[in-house]
């Protein structure tokens, strides 16, 4: 155990000294690519009709259980800080966010719902904004500036009147949250029904999120009555389906004492390690989303891209069309035109509007025409007349058609769109590389890496 005690001195030492861990570090670098408004990929995706979330900076580490488990003492002593009331009595009635800042500060639920826009949703819950509340401290014990606790009111049974659907907003609280800590306390309550129902329900969907502890096992008596205490625990939760797991799981925790020594074991370090692992997933979970959101990001671009090349292909060939029929349309009703002029205007005329060569080429273009007039029955040529007119405006209004052509994207569009993708490609995906590099040096040698 005194091993684990220096590996936990130095990393608290580490803390206090204000150096940024490699992961906190990570996820601040993955948040600021994500939110930066000009250059940020919330931006380019909102201009490529895509929807992204920015990460989270801290993983949300959500408490329940029965009042008087101990969920607000772990708080406590875990940041090593008395921030959260403790006592026998319900002191948490309501949501309170424990997260690190730059100075000690308290803040009611309007601005805890400012601090956490993605939370905002809560205050739908009738009656609960007036129980929301935020307790920021300075403290950077373990690691506690990668994590916002959420404490939550004690459940009990009975008559006990919540001023709010404290199972409604518990519930999604857990659907938000990255990790669910439950404490059953062994002095009574342990098997609470509201308790174990909401439970229930969070499993169905995100039991990969909930841990079991057995708080204040200190408390219990002797190892016999612990045992016996877990044993009643463990077969209630078994009789809930979907909880019934082979190999479950529940340490035995308790606040450490020196003035209180005590032969329980005491395994209030795995919940620690817990949170850590929960921390370590989330960076490797935002690293990989980054790299899947830069290739959507990649492939819409290059899409939009094709898109706009194919539509400018085919408004070519349609503004192609629409000359080829505009030109016949005119062509129509002007050699109806030359050919009824020519056959009624004297041939003194034409030589003197168009010279002898202009009027013999007239002739020659014409004398087709001139033919087909002339071996048309005398009632039918008004009827071609009409049927060449019609032609005519079709003609004229198929071109008309095929001029409507597809908006494609201005050039300034284009370049910006160019540009992202270069951005994306070249600075965010390096940068991404850059991080996950950073993260695995923590656990393997640079040589391992090449």
């Amino acid at each position: 155990m005194s091993g684990k005690v220096k590996v936990r001195a130095a990393a608290n030492a580490e803390a206090m000294s204000g150096v940024v861990s490699v992961n906190e570090r990570i996820l601040r670098d993955c948040h600021s690519l994500y939110s930066d408004p000009e250059t940020g990929l919330i931006a380019l995706a909102s201009h490529l009709g895509l929807s992204f979330l920015p990460p989270r900076k801290k993983i949300f580490v959500m408490l329940m259980g029965n009042h008087s488990a101990g969920k607000s003492s772990f708080i406590n002593w875990y940041i090593e800080e008395h921030i959260q009331r403790t006592g026998v009595a319900i002191e948490t009635q309501g949501f309170a966010f424990i997260t690190s800042g730059r100075k000690r500060e308290s803040l009611t639920g309007d601005a805890t719902m400012h601090l956490y826009p993605h939370f905002k949703p809560l205050q739908t819950f009738e009656g609960v904004s007036e129980y929301l509340s935020t307790e920021i401290s300075t403290s950077r014990q373990k690691k506690f500036s990668l994590v916002t606790f959420v404490d939550t009111p004690g459940l009990v049974d009975g008559d006990m009147k919540y001023p709010f659907d404290v199972n409604k907003a518990l519930l999604w609280l857990g659907e938000l949250c990255d990790l669910v800590l439950v404490f059953f306390d062994p002095m009574g309550q342990a098997l609470c029904k509201r308790t174990l129902d909401i439970v229930e329900k969070i499993n169905e969907h995100h039991g990969e999120k909930l841990r079991f502890y057995l708080s204040k096992a200190d408390e219990a008596g002797g190892e016999s009555d612990r045992q016996r205490v877990l044993m009643q625990i463990v077969q209630e939760l078994c009789k809930r389906p979907g909880l019934n797991k082979c190999g479950f799981d529940m340490p035995t925790i308790y606040i450490p004492n020196p003035n209180k020594p005590s032969r329980c074991v005491n395994q209030i370090e795995e919940v620690c390690k817990t949170i850590e692992k929960t921390i370590t997933q989330t960076v490797q979970n935002t690293l990989n989303t980054l790299g899947k959101d830069c290739q959507r990001l990649t492939e819409s671009i290059e899409a939009k891209l094709q898109e706009d090349d194919d539509t400018i292909g085919s408004n070519r060939r349609a503004r192609l069309r629409g000359c080829m029929f505009g030109l016949m349309g005119l062509m129509i009703p002007l050699f109806l035109l030359a050919s009824a002029l020519f056959g009624t205007i004297p041939e003194e005329v034409w030589l003197a509007v168009l010279g002898r060569d202009g009027a013999e080429a007239l002739a020659l273009y014409l004398s087709p025409l001139q033919s087909v007039w002339s071996v048309l029955p005398e009632g039918y040529v008004a009827h071609v007349f009409v049927t060449l007119a019609i032609l005519s405006v079709v003609f004229v209004l198929l071109a008309q058609r095929c001029f409507r052509t597809c908006e494609t994207l201005g050039k300034k569009q284009r370049r910006y769109l160019l540009d992202r993708h270069a951005y994306v490609n070249d600075v965010v995906a390096h940068k991404k590389k850059q991080l996950y590099e950073d993260y695995l040096k923590q656990s393997v040698g640079e040589h391992d890496m090449s």
